[in-house]
């Protein structure tokens, strides 16, 4: 072995070899680490209208949730942008939904919504659930939640959240922007990409490793 080659394959072990071991770390911290659970046992779903009629409910599903109350003419982008960035990409998975809370009286205005949609990016919009209440549901089924976070006049706000099989709202404790991340900015396409993407994705799987696991066992 010349001396030349020798050279060159040490200094390629030094350049290489602690990329590989970053890479290996933070791979592993993506597929095992844990959604902290913020908030537990959000309330459930009941005695809300729906589009279909038929009821839509949180447990046992993971929920991208929302509310827009009667503010919809603003959240045309919002919702675009979940659409593209984050429906799209999960939608397939088993017992994956959103869910928009609503004023009651914006079923017409929802309906537009979704002709938007589908005409937008072509999306089976089967997954999207909407449903409409009081402002007394609204602001009762927010506060389950218990972030920092208020909801406007219109009973809506720009973030969303991820709520799992159990009814526990996910987040952050440790994010580097605001210490603890109850939900993600809807209107910050940067946001979605950088955070709420790899959140759902650590949820996802996470109940696929119990999957695995209760299938082995």
């Amino acid at each position: 072995m010349s001396k030349s080659f020798k050279k060159y394959f040490v200094l390629t072990i030094l350049f290489i070899f602690p990329i590989v071991i970053y890479l290996f770390f933070a791979s592993g911290k993506n597929n095992f680490a844990l959604l902290p659970v913020l908030t537990e046992q959000i309330d459930e779903l009941k005695d809300w209208n729906t589009l279909s009629g038929n009821p839509v409910q949180l447990q046992d599903r993971i929920t991208v949730i929302g509310f827009w109350g009667d503010d919809l003419a603003n959240k045309k982008g919002d919702a675009l942008n979940l659409n593209q960035k984050i429906y799209k990409r999960f939608y397939q998975f088993n017992d994956f939904q959103f869910v928009m809370v609503l004023r009651e009286g914006q079923q017409e205005q929802v309906e537009t919504l979704k002709s938007e949609l589908k005409t937008g990016v072509g999306t089976d919009l089967v997954k999207w659930n909407f449903i409409f209440g009081s402002d007394d549901q609204i602001d009762h089924l927010y506060q389950s939640l218990k972030t920092p976070l208020t909801l406007t006049n219109n009973k809506s706000l720009p973030y969303v959240f991820i709520i799992d099989k159990e009814r526990n709202l996910r987040g952050r404790d440790d994010d580097e922007d605001v210490g603890t991340l109850y939900g993600f900015n809807a209107q910050s396409v940067a946001e979605i990409n950088n955070k709420m993407v790899d959140d759902i994705k650590v949820i996802l799987a996470e109940y696929r490793r119990a999957w695995k696991k209760y299938n082995k066992d």
